[in-house]
């Protein structure tokens, strides 16, 4: 019983230190979070596809995945041609401003929305390898109840993280009441997805 707080806390400080980074996923619940459209909606699927990975992991699918390049290669194909077209359209907006400020007063399609979030959370190699792969191997070193409380405290870490950061964008509105202030923060979105995507597809010619 005495194993069982330590492993949850291991857990969520793995778990968060994983996630709190900027990366395409933050960016986009970032944004989202700045125009308040869907954030509960996302936010969930978010936290949620985080806890059936880390599950899955713990589980020990990371075996099974580890011994399958295949399945990393195509979801690293996949992943890094999503992030490019979303860069391109991350630059676009960028240079206009007046749909920026448009889009602060819209309500855009929750499908879309869900859509991109569901393509930004599975096409990402990246979440594969950090939540089934690490989370769940570093799982190892536990056993039952202490297994289960270490996947538990790095659950818990992706509802903190994504909720706080969907619902604490909007501390920043006053700073994006300006376009100017919606074009820099496309441009760094637009930046990050490339280099994320040419990170993903270099190492897979790499290889």
């Amino acid at each position: 019983m005495s194993a069982i707080l330590p492993a949850a806390i291991s857990g969520f400080l793995l778990g968060a230190s994983l996630i709190i980074a900027i990366g395409a996923q933050n960016a986009f619940i970032l944004r989202q979070g700045l125009l308040r459209q869907h954030v509960f909606v996302l936010c969930l699927i978010c936290a949620i596809s985080d806890a059936v990975l880390i599950a899955a992991g713990v589980a020990g699918l990371g075996t099974l995945i580890s011994s399958s390049p295949r399945l990393i290669e195509t979801v690293t194909i996949a992943g890094g041609i999503f992030l490019l077209s979303y860069a391109v359209l991350a630059a676009r907006r960028a240079f206009k401003p007046e749909v920026l400020i448009a889009a602060g007063t819209g309500e855009g399609s929750l499908q879309a929305a869900i859509a991109a979030c569901l393509a930004f959370t599975f096409l990402n190699p990246h979440v594969y390898l950090d939540t089934v792969l690490l989370l769940g191997s570093l799982s190892a070193v536990y056993r039952s109840a202490a297994r289960i409380a270490y996947g538990a405290g790095a659950a818990l870490a992706s509802f903190v993280w994504f909720f706080g950061l969907g619902y604490g964008a909007r501390l920043l509105q006053p700073v994006f009441a300006r376009s100017a202030a919606w074009r820099v923060l496309d441009i760094l979105i637009a930046l990050v997805m490339t280099a994320i995507a040419v990170g993903l597809l270099s190492r897979l010619a790499g290889d």
